[in-house]
């Protein structure tokens, strides 16, 4: 176990690598507790079996009118997920077939689209080069929006990034959506995260306003967190919510008290990742467009656990974050 305390203005480097850590703009599979055991004492059950027994979904005309010849031609569209992070996509009981969110949108879309779906099994560093060479049509694995991507990719946006704050069930903190609320917090975090540098800006902000510095806490894996937050040693974990928020619903030991945007304080967007110029990524839109319209896409984000992450609508190409 590793805590350490940031002195004031120095962002301390550490060496380790955090289970809780990465934003949603990296690798989910960094960021992600361990599937609970099926003889976990469950507020809730997720079915993480191999027979998924999905939402039916309607073929969209208008949607699959906008398919490139390129894509339809065999009749399916191949989509990269990376199967190491429950809720997103993991693997199922079976320890072979993906499952989770970013599956049934893969699987979803497709059908809108009047496509069969084939699900790739992909390492999160082989996307991009799997979407230049073709090999992937589409790539749905928790990928953010970033102005940098966009040189590369085109997008259409399906969740919205989301970071979460996580008590202690029983804990009386309720409520974390700005900068005092951290004041003279013991808060988990990840080191060199999108979330760490959140946390340092709003401590600078209490700290410059007289108010009590953060504590900030890093460990070397999940179980050595989980401890510190349910023994009291730590006040709060901050990390990516999707895989907080399913712990959470999982065990039922910790709470959310609160959501903070993936950029803050600019909104990030999760999106279907897709070859530059190509013209599928319009076709994508559309089609999560026409899954929100039916419903389809609530049903999918509520099996999951995940509609805190929802979106109204589906973006083409949105404003994605700048190069930090």
């Amino acid at each position: 176990m590793a805590i350490s305390r940031l002195k004031t203005g120095t962002a301390l480097a550490l060496a380790v690598t955090t289970t809780l850590g990465l934003a949603a703009c990296s690798d989910p599979g960094a960021s992600a507790a361990p599937a609970p055991s099926s003889s976990a004492s469950a507020s809730k059950t997720f079915n993480l079996s191999p027979e998924q027994n999905r939402f039916p979904v309607k073929v969209s005309p208008e949607a699959a009118a906008l398919v490139p010849e390129s894509v339809k031609a065999d009749g399916k569209l191949t989509v990269a997920v990376s199967p190491f992070a429950a809720p997103l996509a993991v693997y199922a009981t079976d320890n072979k077939t993906p499952v989770g969110n970013e599956v049934d949108i893969a699987v979803a879309l497709a059908e809108s689209l009047g496509l069969k779906s084939d699900i790739v099994p992909t390492a999160w560093a082989d996307w991009p080069l799997g979407v230049e060479s073709g090999k992937y049509e589409a790539v749905i694995s928790n990928v953010t929006v970033t102005e940098e991507r966009k040189l590369k990719f085109d997008f259409a946006s399906y969740r919205e990034d989301k970071l979460g704050f996580y008590a202690k069930s029983d804990s009386s903190i309720t409520k974390v959506d700005s900068a005092p609320d951290v004041a003279g917090k013991r808060i988990i975090v990840g080191s060199g995260t999108n979330q760490e540098a959140i946390l340092l800006r709003w401590d600078a902000e209490n700290k410059k306003n007289g108010l009590k510095p953060v504590e900030f806490q890093y460990y070397d894996d999940d179980s050595a967190s989980t401890l510190a937050l349910q023994s009291g040693r730590a006040d709060l974990t901050f990390g990516p919510n999707a895989t907080a928020s399913y712990k959470s619903q999982t065990d039922g030991k910790t709470k959310n008290v609160g959501l903070v945007d993936g950029g803050w304080p600019l909104k990030a967007s999760i999106a279907v990742t897709t070859k530059k110029g190509n013209g599928f990524a319009v076709a994508a839109q559309a089609g999560l467009n026409s899954l929100i319209k039916d419903g389809t896409y609530g049903k999918i984000l509520d099996r999951w656990g995940l509609t805190a992450e929802g979106i109204q609508k589906s973006e083409l190409n949105p404003p994605g974050l700048p190069k930090s």
